[in-house]
């Protein structure tokens, strides 16, 4: 006969639970109004975020110049000139081919679109210009019938770029003021603090400032691989624009999915109305084979190694934030969970025991997993 439950460590285990019940509750509710408070500073907590990215970018540089004679102001002016030139330099990478070849191409999209149809009114699908010209017709019908909402998404799209001119502007600025002043925050917020916050919070904040370096440099490494990667294969199939691609595809790698889905269907699209369906449908295949490598091989190494994450928590990191917050959730899921990390890791530390003296006088098979010292 089985002994029976015991009532007393039966009402403990349940008084436990409901008090960690509780305090886990209550954690994310304070995690929620957190949330709920960016969100409604995110007009002022984006730029701000942006801001350190560049300044991550541009640090290595900046404290060059200071360690060799320059004022930190006059630094910071340099860097930050430097970065707009070279953000004025890959535009240009992309503009100016785009345009001398842009006659060449219009005339082969044209040529690509009228293959296009003689395929279609040939078999299997036996579509002829009747059909094609009805399609157009009931395309262009709803598209008067829904013209209200085109113009809402057109002044939406302007809206979007007004506010993502207004957040690059935004950035710049506090890259030059973070540039100029920030070895002064730390010292400053230690200042700021009382008793022992004066000394943990200075020190997560330097060992988080390290471990966002860390991620955006090796993001920069990610999306260089992935432009050579790919360059390589468009300059091997003849593909014109190459340069512009691969400076395309290294500056999309920092808005992950979209950013890589925006690059690939620009370069297939070139491929195709340039060398035709079979060398699109090559360009296609390396771009899904770097992008998987980069998905499930570059990446998660690279930003394991240099973030303390698993390649696991990274993809699981990614995926989450995607779902929560689309592309920014995507972009910002790898560096919180590394913040969090770091938080985590310095909470461990300091809540860890102090390892115990032995008692003087003890033995060492007395101890703990002890064995006595041969003589």
């Amino acid at each position: 006969m089985s002994s029976p439950l015991s009532s007393t460590k039966t009402a403990a285990a349940l008084r436990t639970s409901a008090r960690v019940s509780a305090e886990l509750l209550l954690v994310l509710v304070a995690a929620a109004v957190s949330l709920w408070v960016l969100g409604r500073m995110w007009s002022v907590v984006w730029p701000l975020i942006v801001g350190l990215f560049l300044t991550t970018l541009t640090w290595p540089l900046a404290r060059f110049l200071r360690r060799h004679g320059w004022r930190p102001a006059l630094a910071a002016s340099a860097v930050t000139v430097f970065a707009l030139l070279v953000g004025a330099g890959i535009v240009a990478l992309i503009a100016v081919p785009v345009a001398d070849q842009s006659g060449q191409l219009a005339d082969r999209v044209v040529e690509g679109i009228d293959k296009l149809r003689a395929w279609a009114a040939g078999p299997p699908l036996n579509i002829g210009d009747d059909q094609i010209t009805g399609a157009l017709d009931t395309a262009t019908a709803k598209l008067q019938d829904s013209v209200g909402s085109v113009v809402t998404t057109a002044v939406t799209g302007v809206s979007t770029v007004v506010n993502g001119l207004v957040t690059a502007v935004l950035a710049i600025f506090l890259m030059f003021f973070f540039l100029k002043d920030g070895p002064r925050f730390l010292p400053w917020l230690t200042r700021q603090l009382p008793g022992r916050l004066a000394t943990d919070i200075p020190e997560v904040a330097a060992r988080s400032w390290d471990t966002l370096g860390a991620f955006v440099r090796s993001q920069a490494f990610v999306g260089l691989l992935d432009a050579v990667f790919i360059g390589i294969g468009l300059w091997i199939l003849d593909v014109p624009l190459v340069l512009p691609l691969a400076v395309l595809t290294f500056v999309s790698a920092f808005v992950p999915i979209v950013g890589a889905l925006f690059a690939g269907f620009v370069a297939v699209v070139i491929a195709l109305v340039s060398n035709g369906p079979m060398d699109a449908l090559i360009v296609l295949g390396i771009i899904v084979v770097v992008q998987q490598l980069e998905g499930n091989v570059f990446q998660p190494m690279i930003q394991g190694r240099g973030l303390g994450l698993h390649a696991a928590t990274i993809l699981l990191a990614v995926t989450l934030g995607g779902s929560l917050a689309g592309v920014v959730g995507s972009l910002l899921a790898v560096p919180v969970a590394a913040l969090l990390a770091v938080a985590w890791n310095y909470l461990r530390e300091q809540l860890l025991e102090e390892p115990r003296e032995p008692e003087s006088g003890a033995e060492p098979e007395d101890l703990p997993g002890g064995s006595p010292v041969p003589s």
